[in-house]
């Protein structure tokens, strides 16, 4: 995108026009795949104020480089901030990147919460699997990425998304609370 420049004063540039563009674009995208994204942070964290934590911190950092990364798959590199980020919060105490204010904000978009509730023994048995072979499973069967998708987003290589698609498979296969006939 180009910036306009003005007359008189060649090669100066007007950056407001370009920061303006690019936060409608910013703005655009976030509007059409924040549910989305909202439901594969609720996926990994199993808390709904993390995940709007989760996806708050992922969106700021994003916001940051946005000028840089929208010309490539934006949402490809969203996807993988968001799981980065993810990895980053078992690293760091949780309670370090919170900061207090005085005001409470107004309630958030539902964001799909009501569907993942209505399947709390999903959600139970993949909070059981180890934290890579949930994130597998999220990105594979929830967000439907491929194999070679949810390797980039994982920064991994296609061997170890289907290994750890396999055992994470046969792990809910054996999970008590999803053979239950009463579940399905």
């Amino acid at each position: 995108m180009q910036a306009e420049v003005s007359e008189g004063q060649p090669g100066w540039a007007v950056a407001p026009v370009r920061r303006a563009d690019a936060a409608a674009e910013f703005s655009e995208y976030v509007a059409t795949r924040y549910d989305g994204l909202l439901r594969m942070s609720y996926l990994l964290t199993q808390d709904r104020g993390l995940a709007e934590d989760l996806l708050q911190t992922t969106l700021a950092r994003c916001w940051l480089s946005w000028p840089k990364i929208k010309a490539d798959n934006p949402h490809h590199y969203v996807r993988r901030a968001l799981v980065n980020a993810h990895r980053a919060w078992w690293r760091v105490k949780r309670t370090k990147l919170e900061i207090p204010t005085d005001a409470v904000p107004a309630d958030a978009a539902d964001g799909g919460y009501d569907v993942l509730h209505e399947n709390t023994v999903l959600l139970a048995a993949l909070a059981r699997l180890p934290r890579k072979m949930c994130v597998v499973v999220v990105l594979r069967y929830l967000e439907d990425l491929s194999e070679a998708d949810t390797a980039a987003v994982m920064g991994c290589s296609v061997g170890t998304v289907k290994s750890q698609t396999s055992r994470a498979l046969a792990k809910l296969r054996l999970d008590p609370a999803l053979t239950k006939e009463d579940w399905r």
